[in-house]
């Protein structure tokens, strides 16, 4: 397991890097951050789970998605915001995770 991020939802206006209209979320480059910090910004009608919404997530990539979800409380089914990436989120004992595997 890598660790590629940390999460943190915004009310505020940023330099968004992408929009996933799907799951209504504006998301930032936390490449572009010096603390790879990703500001998620959702749409009012966001159909993401609360928790998702509310707190801050640490985000990490492992070789096979489907393999790290098995036995986790899973908040966000896997899905994929471009070609080559999947994406799910986890409830660990209250801290969110988000898990992701790349074909890039």
């Amino acid at each position: 397991m890598k660790y590629l991020h940390f999460g943190v939802p915004t009310t505020q206006d940023r330099e968004w890097a992408g929009y996933i209209s799907d799951l209504g979320v504006h998301v930032t480059d936390p490449a572009a951050d010096p603390y790879g910090i990703e500001w998620l910004k959702f749409d009012a009608d966001s159909p993401m789970h609360e928790l998702i919404k509310t707190q801050s997530h640490a985000a990490f990539e492992v070789d096979d998605l489907d393999a790290a979800l098995v036995g986790k409380t899973v908040l966000l089914q896997p899905f994929s915001p471009m070609p080559g990436l999947r994406i799910a989120f986890i409830d660990n004992n209250g801290a969110i995770i988000e898990i992701s595997e790349s074909k890039l």
